[in-house]
C-alpha cells in the first residue's frame, strides 16, 4: 500500500483497505517521528552551542553562569531578546510564547496545518532565548517544532485533513519524547493536551511516533533519568495528608503562575514601544534578577536537582519560587518564545522542597526527606497550570524512574487540578486562547459554532411516540428504529419526556409478564434537556458536554412544548467539520 491510500477514504466493509491503510499509518508515523526527534536534537544541540558561545566556560549551565562576569549577566539575556524579537514579530508571531497554544488551534480549526517556516525559525528563536538564559522551558517548542515537522509532512503528500491531525499529533508525541527521554509521558501529552479528543484506533500511531523519537534520543544522549533525586520512601499513610496539602499549595501558586504571565503580557502590550524591542526589556529585566538570583536563568534543571537531593534550605527555596514565577512570566509576558513546563517543573520542585523542610519542623523525624516532597510539588504544579494531571504524573515518573512516588503524586496532582478547575477554571494554555477568543471544549473551537443555529442542523424527521403506547409496542418500535430514542408526547402533541432502550432496559426481562394497562409513560424520562430551535451549536456543545448526553429534543421558538426536531452529537460535530472546513476553503489556505 503507498501513500496514496493515505489520501482517499477507504470504503466501508474492506476489510482489507483498512488494514492496509493502517500498516501505512504505521509506517508514516515511524518517519514523523524519526524527524521530529531529529529537530529535537538538534534543537538541543543549537541551546547548548549558544551557552558555549555566550557564558563562560563551565561543566554545567548554572557553573557557566557563576563563572560569567556580572556586566555580561545583564546583558546576555537582553541581546538574545534583541536578536529574537524582530524575528518573531516580522516572521512567525506563532513563535511567541509558549507555542501549544498554537498547535492546539491548528488541530481544532486550522485543519492541523503548520506552516513551514515555523519548524525552522521556532527552533531557532527558543534555542537562541533559552542559550542566553531565558527563564522558559524548551518543551513548549519542541512540541511545535514537532507538530509542525507531522504537519509540513501531512501537507507535502497530501494526506486528507482528518489524519493530518494524527500526524501532528505524532510530531509533538515524538518531540517531548525525544526531549525528556519519556516516550510514555510523551504520548499521553499528545493526547490530553494536544488532541483533547481521539479515536482509540490511533493511540497506537502516536505511540509508535513517540518511542521512535525516544530511541533516537537514546541513541544521541544515552539511557538515563533526566533528573537524580533521593530513592522515595512512603513510611506511613499518614503522610499522605501533607501531599493533599500540597497538591492544594501547588493549586493556588498555579493561579497565581499564570495569572502574572498573562498580567505581565498585557502590561507589556500596554507599553508604547515597538513589538520587536519589548523581548529585550523583558530580557534585560531577566538579567537583573540574575545579578541577585543566577538560578532563575535558563530552563533551570540544576536547581531542580539541588531541589531532589535535599541542598536547598528554606530560605533559599521560597526566594527561587517567587524568583522563577516571575522570571518566566517577564519572559513569556514581554514576547519571548519559550514553554511553561520546565518553569513549572523548577517552581513545583522548591515548591515542595519547602513545604517539605516546613513540615519537617513541625514533624521532625527521619520518615520525611524534602527531596520527596519536591518530586511530588514538581508534577503538582505542573498539573494546575497545564490542567492535565495524567500528563504530569506519567512526566514525573519517566523523569525520576520512582514507582513508589506514584500514589503520593497522584493525590497531589489531582488536588492540584482540582484548586485551578474550581477556583480559576482554566490552563496556561487555555487563559491565551482565550485570550485572542478562542474557546476550547473537548477539542473544538467552540467560537466556531456562534454563528450556527440549532434549527438549521437539527433532524426534522425525528420519531415520536405516544403517552399511552403500550410496551410491547414500544419494544418492537425501538426494535425497527436506527436510533434508540424515541421523543414522547402527550395527548395534545406537546413534549411529555424521552424514552430509550436504556429505559425498557429495567422492565426488559418481565416483558411477557407486564401488565396490559402498561404504557410508555410509566418508563419514559420526564425531566428532559431541551434546546430551542433558535439556540447556537456553542451552547448544544456545551450541553452535550456538560450533561454526557447524545441526543436532544429541540423546542420551536416561541412555542412552548412543541417539538421542531431532534439534534444529536454527531449532527452538531459534523456542522462544526463542515463550517472549519468552508472557513478554511474561503481564506485560501490549503
Amino acid at each position: 500500500m503507498s501513500l496514496d491510500d493515505l489520501r482517499a477514504v477507504p470504503e466501508k466493509g474492506k476489510t482489507g483497505d483498512l488494514r492496509a491503510l493502517d500498516v501505512t499509518l504505521l509506517a508514516f508515523a515511524v518517519v514523523i517521528g524519526l524527524l521530529a526527534g531529529v529537530g529535537a536534537l538538534a534543537f538541543r544541540s543549537l541551546i547548548e552551542l549558544f551557552h558555549f558561545l555566550f557564558w563562560a566556560s563551565g561543566g554545567s549551565f548554572a557553573e557557566q553562569v557563576a563563572a560569567t562576569p556580572w556586566w555580561l549577566r545583564l546583558c546576555i539575556p537582553a541581546l538574545g531578546g534583541l536578536v529574537a524579537g524582530p524575528v518573531i514579530t516580522f516572521w512567525a508571531p506563532e513563535a511567541r510564547g509558549p507555542g501549544v497554544p498554537e498547535v492546539i488551534v491548528s488541530v481544532t480549526s486550522g485543519q492541523s496545518t503548520i506552516r513551514h517556516r515555523v519548524t525552522f525559525l521556532k527552533g531557532f528563536v527558543t534555542s537562541l532565548l533559552l542559550g542566553t538564559g531565558a527563564s522558559v522551558g524548551r518543551e513548549g517548542p519542541i512540541v511545535q517544532i514537532g507538530a509542525s515537522v507531522g504537519s509540513s509532512l501531512a501537507q507535502l503528500f497530501k494526506i486528507r485533513p482528518e489524519l493530518r491531525r494524527l500526524c501532528l499529533a505524532c510530531g509533538a508525541a515524538a518531540g517531548i519524547s525525544a526531549t525528556f527521554n519519556a516516550p510514555i509521558a510523551g504520548s499521553i501529552f499528545a493526547m490530553e493536551i494536544i488532541l483533547m479528543n481521539i479515536e482509540v484506533s490511533f493511540i497506537s500511531h502516536i505511540v509508535v511516533a513517540s518511542i521512535t523519537g525516544s530511541v533516537l534520543s537514546r541513541i544521541f544522549w544515552g539511557e538515563f533519568p533526566v533528573f537524580q533525586a533521593v530513592p522515595f520512601v512512603l513510611e506511613s499513610y499518614w503522610e499522605l495528608l501533607l501531599y493533599l496539602g500540597l497538591g492544594l499549595a501547588a493549586g493556588l501558586v498555579s493561579i497565581v503562575f499564570v495569572r502574572l504571565i498573562y498580567g505581565l503580557d498585557t502590561g507589556f502590550q500596554g507599553i508604547k514601544l515597538p513589538e520587536w524591542c519589548k523581548p529585550a526589556i523583558g530580557g534585560l529585566a531577566l538579567g537583573s534578577m540574575a545579578l541577585a538570583v543566577p538560578q532563575v536563568l535558563g530552563v533551570g534543571y540544576d536547581t531542580v536537582n539541588a531541589a531532589l537531593t535535599g541542598s536547598l534550605t528554606l530560605s533559599l527555596a521560597l526566594i527561587l519560587l517567587a524568583g522563577k514565577i516571575l522570571a518566566t512570566s517577564l519572559c513569556i509576558g514581554s514576547g519571548m518564545s519559550g514553554g511553561i513546563f520546565a518553569p513549572s517543573l523548577f517552581v513545583g520542585a522548591v515548591l515542595g522542597t519547602a513545604v517539605g523542610l516546613g513540615a519537617m519542623q513541625v514533624w521532625p523525624g527521619d520518615t520525611l526527606h524534602p527531596s520527596f516532597f519536591a518530586l511530588a510539588g514538581m508534577g503538582a504544579v505542573v498539573s494546575g497550570t497545564t490542567l492535565a494531571p495524567i500528563t504530569a504524573i506519567m512526566t514525573i515518573f519517566e523523569l525520576t524512574l520512582q514507582y513508589q512516588i506514584i500514589l503520593p503524586l497522584m493525590l497531589a496532582c489531582i488536588s492540584s487540578t482540582l484548586v485551578v478547575r474550581f477556583l480559576f477554571g482554566f490552563s496556561a494554555y487555555e487563559m491565551k486562547l482565550l485570550r485572542r477568543g478562542v474557546n476550547i471544549v473537548r477539542g473544538h473551537d467552540v467560537g466556531v459554532l456562534r454563528s450556527l443555529l440549532v434549527r438549521d442542523f437539527m433532524r426534522r424527521d425525528f420519531v415520536s411516540v405516544p403517552e399511552d403506547l403500550p410496551l410491547k409496542d414500544l419494544y418492537a418500535k425501538l426494535l425497527e428504529a436506527s436510533y434508540p430514542h424515541f421523543v414522547v408526547l402527550n395527548a395534545s402533541g406537546q413534549l411529555s419526556g424521552v424514552v430509550s432502550f436504556r429505559d425498557l432496559r429495567r422492565v426488559l426481562p418481565n416483558l411477557e409478564e407486564l401488565e396490559s394497562s402498561m404504557t410508555t409513560a410509566d418508563i419514559m424520562t420526564s425531566q428532559v434537556i431541551t434546546l430551542w430551535a433558535q439556540d447556537n451549536l456553542e451552547r448544544a456543545l456545551h450541553l452535550f458536554e456538560e450533561q454526557r448526553i447524545s441526543f436532544v429534543p429541540v423546542l420551536a421558538s416561541g412555542e412552548q412544548g412543541t417539538v421542531a426536531g431532534i439534534m444529536t452529537k454527531d449532527d452538531l460535530l459534523s456542522a462544526y467539520d463542515q463550517k472549519v472546513l468552508k472557513d478554511r476553503v474561503l481564506s485560501g489556505r490549503p
